[in-house]
């Protein structure tokens, strides 16, 4: 078992922060890379999407978010814990997170929504695990429901100015509510952070 998976078992909370992308000041979409922090802030693993040369630049710049692409997830000896798998979708996003032996762990799917912002995290049965429910107004807060009880919730984090308004520097805080949660959960729900991320914080196709 990864060391990742092992730490985050025992935590209450996690931070998500998009590490700084330089070249987004002069108009360039990098490769989204992240670090991930106890809740004491010490660095316990790090996510990074592969899709690395040319058409990697060309699908980040002219797709968005709506590009296929592999985030994979390491802990801080740079062993695999788990990989997030996108495919191309204009509409109802979706994220199939696996092991490294390639077992599925769960999804994340999207939901039709007018007003509030939806999706659903599903475990490796796709049975419902929990359904993610914010309205818009709510443009930071990210809660997560099973049975109508908070399980769990992430908030994103005032980065500062000049990260907000010129690079996706993102900071994101994923609080686990209920301590039941069982550390295949808590992945799916680190993984619900780099989602939230790309689907309503990424800058988006132009």
């Amino acid at each position: 078992m990864s060391s990742l998976i092992e730490a985050i078992a025992t935590q209450k909370s996690l931070l998500i922060q998009q590490r700084r992308e330089l070249a987004e000041l002069i108009g360039f979409e990098t490769r989204n890379k992240y670090e991930i922090r106890s809740e004491s802030e010490m660095v316990i693993g790090f996510a990074a999407e592969q899709q690395k040369g040319i058409l990697g630049f060309l699908f980040r710049h002219f797709l968005g978010h709506w590009r296929s692409f592999e985030v994979h997830v390491f802990d801080n000896q740079r062993q695999l814990a788990f990989v997030a798998k996108h495919p191309f979708r204009f509409f109802f996003q979706r994220v199939e997170v696996y092991s490294p032996t390639g077992h599925l762990l769960g999804s994340l799917q999207q939901r039709f929504a007018i007003f509030s912002k939806k999706f659903d995290v599903t475990g490796a049965r796709h049975e419902l695990l929990f359904e993610m429910r914010s309205p818009l107004w709510r443009l930071w807060t990210f809660k997560f429901l099973r049975e109508g009880q908070e399980y769990a919730r992430i908030e994103k984090k005032w980065a500062g100015l000049l990260s907000e308004a010129f690079t996706d520097k993102d900071l994101f805080r994923v609080m686990f509510s209920n301590p039941s949660l069982n550390s295949d959960e808590k992945a799916l729900l680190l993984c619900a952070a780099i989602f939230i991320d790309l689907n309503y914080f990424e800058h988006k196709a132009g």
